[in-house]
């Protein structure tokens, strides 16, 4: 009996490949000892674009648009202006064919996890296979992973609610996405691009720009003072903040005039804080860009790569807990690492009720080796907090303390560490973080004995100027957890409940939107913060009240998915609910009123008359005798409209930086309009010139 083994990638089939013995190399398989071995290449099969069923123009009549049913077509790729068959896909494609023909059953090694499933089943429809397949479903690379899950598969039928949620998924972003492109691109009479996630993305990440772009910071005062006990300096603050300079110069004097303060009250509490849950992908994401300014993108890619050279765990995870069979692995995990911890191990990470179809990020226990710089970075998050996470919590003792001066009230925080516990293991990076989450407690040992009624005399008060702070903008780290818990964005209890649970997006997706945005020049990188691009507000501008930008949309939808997964709600019911939403969407976008737009109107330089126009492509005289125009793309640059108002205006633009000549070369030059009204370049410190264009 020949058996076929179908994986994600070739990496990953070659270490199956090796433990069950199909050793021999062919092109595109290997095989031996009654296996063969193939790989997927990852989605090799999608979703056919509307052109296939007949839909190549933009008509609203046409809309919206649903398949029934879906075809499925080779992957495609771009050759000149129209899409073809990736010729790479289809030699595989060939290759499985061949594979599967042969064999009597198949074992399906795609990645685990939904889009995994639906990258053999869309191959498995496509080829019209209809042999009898298993599944094969480990967390890890390792030889013992592979060996355990080969000798423990599962019928592969047993994963078709996995497969109906990741087909719904899809269906359901290709109904949204083309309907909603194709619906504004026809009312607004441009190129546009929505979709299910992107554009709730977009929504927020516009919404905080605006909200801080157009913040009015309010100036506010406050009271500090400083006083001595048992050789220990206590700077307390003031609760009220002062509208008014004047107010608190009031304050200050009182204060000053009283030359002390009386204690009110005391509290202190000594308390434990347990190590932080262990890292899904999400977590791991943000912590890497926070620390180490990575994208969500490389870190993913980081991860991924990790994972294939078998050290750490499969990384598109959506859960921050390990369960109680892999926990009694720990200690040998521990030893394996290097690292020896009191027992018993802290259970803080512990939860088989919290355990998705994956665990956490954890590392494997093989040696690293061979690893990049930033491979080596991102292991060392894995591996430190592994560590902490089955370290004993922390224990502190804290103490707050009210003064009063008969009038004002201020206060004093400080802590004490009576044990590191997790915090040793990183100790430098646990303090800056407490120092950053709390900049007003002092850490101190010991703590100083005060009692209430107690009276401290005053060394020194002062005033200090804040201002009142917007809410700051995205960064890539806080963008991910403005999706993950979108649910405080939403008012609706059952949406909030829905999107805690899968927030927009998932842990495997979020950071191909976030670069999608990118790609498409709606948003962008600004240094740390990622701020939308004029398109991009153009577009939020259009859609910030229609239900394509409802963040709640994008919950219930997940919500859906997961029901869908766990056998608790029929995919149909969810396309008759996507289908009637899509009938929707394009019946609000249709119904936009054609953009009016108003350019400025300037002094032609040919013909005299106030009349040239500066459009998206081109500055041109209205008048259709006169003729004259100046295209805005130039040598690889594109000219603003200060630097159309200068040519037409004063006949030169200010000195154009980057220029890209038809060699290639980089060059700066002034644009200058000759007699003849058409363009030429002037080069700073020579007086040759280049005729333009």
């Amino acid at each position: 009996m020949i058996t076929c083994i179908i994986a994600e990638k070739p990496s990953v089939a070659r270490d199956i490949a090796r433990i069950v013995g199909a050793t021999s190399k062919q092109d595109g398989y290997m095989e031996g000892c009654g296996y063969v071995v193939t790989w997927a290449m990852g989605h090799l099969i999608s979703l056919a674009m509307p052109e296939a069923y007949g839909f190549s123009a933009y008509k609203a009549e046409d809309l919206p648009i649903r398949p029934n049913p879906f075809q499925l077509v080779v992957r495609q790729v771009r050759k000149d202006k129209e899409y073809v068959s990736d010729p790479a896909a289809l030699k595989q494609l060939k290759v499985i064919r061949s594979c599967f023909d042969k064999a009597d059953r198949i074992i399906v090694a795609t990645d685990a996890g939904r889009e995994g499933e639906l990258i053999f089943r869309y191959i498995y429809q496509y080829l019209d296979c209809r042999k009898p397949f298993d599944r094969l479903w480990i967390s890890s690379l390792t030889d013992k992973a592979i060996r355990e899950g080969l000798s423990n598969l599962k019928p592969g039928n047993c994963y078709d609610n996995l497969y109906y949620s990741a087909k719904a998924r899809s269906e359901a972003d290709w109904l949204v996405g083309i309907n909603a492109s194709r619906a504004l691109s026809i009312a607004r009479k441009g190129g546009y691009s929505l979709g299910r996630v992107q554009t709730p993305t977009l929504a927020m990440v516009c919404r905080r720009y605006i909200e801080n772009r157009d913040f009015s910071s309010m100036p506010y005062w406050k009271l500090s003072a400083l006083m001595e006990k048992e050789g220990v300096s206590l700077k307390a603050i003031g609760i009220t903040d002062y509208e008014s300079e004047a107010s608190a110069q009031t304050a200050l004097t009182t204060l000053r005039s009283q030359s002390r303060l009386k204690v009110e009250s005391v509290a202190r509490k000594v308390g434990s804080t347990p190590p932080p849950p262990l890292y899904d992908l999400t977590a791991l994401q943000k912590e890497a860009n926070r620390c180490h300014g990575f994208s969500a993108d490389k870190t993913l890619s980081i991860a991924q790569s990790l994972y294939e050279k078998k050290i750490t765990t499969y990384p598109r995870t959506g859960s921050r807990y390990i369960s109680e069979d892999v926990f009694e692995e720990v200690p040998a995990l521990l030893r394996k690492i290097r690292e020896t911890l009191p027992t018993p191990l802290n259970r803080h990470s512990v939860d088989n009720a919290k355990v998705t179809d994956h665990h956490a990020i954890i590392p494997t226990g093989e040696t690293p080796s061979g690893l990049s710089a930033d491979e080596a970075t991102v292991y060392q998050m894995v591996s430190n907090r592994f560590v902490e996470a089955f370290s004993p919590d922390s224990e502190e003792e804290r103490m707050q303390v009210r003064f009063t001066d008969g009038t004002n009230i201020f206060t004093w925080k400080a802590c004490r560490q009576i044990s590191l516990g997790w915090k040793a293991v990183q100790k430098e990076q646990a303090t800056e973080v407490e120092k950053k989450e709390d900049g007003d407690e002092q850490i101190l040992s010991p703590l100083p004995s005060l009692t209430e009624e107690e009276v401290l005399p005053l060394v020194s008060a002062e005033i200090t100027a804040h201002k009142t702070k917007p809410k700051p903008l995205y960064t890539e780290a806080t963008l991910l957890s403005a999706m993950e818990n979108a649910g405080k964005e939403v008012e609706d209890a059952e949406s909030k409940k829905a999107m805690a649970e899968c927030g927009i997006g998932t842990p495997a997706t979020r950071a191909n939107i976030i670069e999608t945005l990118i790609l498409r020049d709606y948003i962008q990188r600004d240094k740390k913060a990622i701020i939308p691009t004029e398109k991009g507000l153009a577009v939020y501008e259009i859609v910030k009240d229609k239900k394509i930008a409802n963040a709640e949309m994008t919950g219930s939808w997940e919500l859906a998915l997961a029901a869908i997964e766990a056998g608790k709600m029929p995919s149909e019911k969810f396309s008759q609910g996507i289908n009637s939403y899509v009938s929707t969407i394009c019946e609000e976008l249709l119904s936009l009123t054609p953009e009016q737009k108003s350019y400025p109107v300037y002094r032609c330089p040919k013909c005299g008359q106030q009349s040239v126009g500066i459009y998206a492509k081109v500055a041109k005289c209205r008048h259709e005798t006169c003729g004259f125009h100046v295209f805005r793309e130039v040598c690889g640059i594109h000219l603003s409209e200060d630097n159309i108002r200068d040519l037409i205006s004063s006949g030169r633009t200010s000195t154009l930086k980057g220029l890209t000549s038809k060699a290639g070369k980089k060059f700066n030059a002034r644009l200058v309009l000759g007699e003849d009204y058409i363009t030429f370049f002037e080069f700073e410190n020579k007086k040759g010139k280049q005729r333009g264009r």
